[in-house]
């Protein structure tokens, strides 16, 4: 009997380049949080997306 998946949970904890957040802030570096919030965005952007089809469905 086959086995179907009707939801799927991913969590995922993103890095930058082998630094730990706490590094990167104390040093005062701002491009990774940059980075994070472009990738953060976009993340949502595809979310909104998905969810918009689901209510197509």
């Amino acid at each position: 009997m086959p086995i179907e998946i009707r939801e799927l949970n991913i969590r995922v904890n993103v890095r930058g380049r082998g630094e730990d957040s706490e590094e990167s802030s104390a040093h005062g570096d701002n491009t990774s949080d940059i980075d994070r919030e472009e990738l953060m965005a976009e993340i949502i952007e595809q979310i909104l997306e998905i969810l918009d089809n689901r209510k197509e469905r």
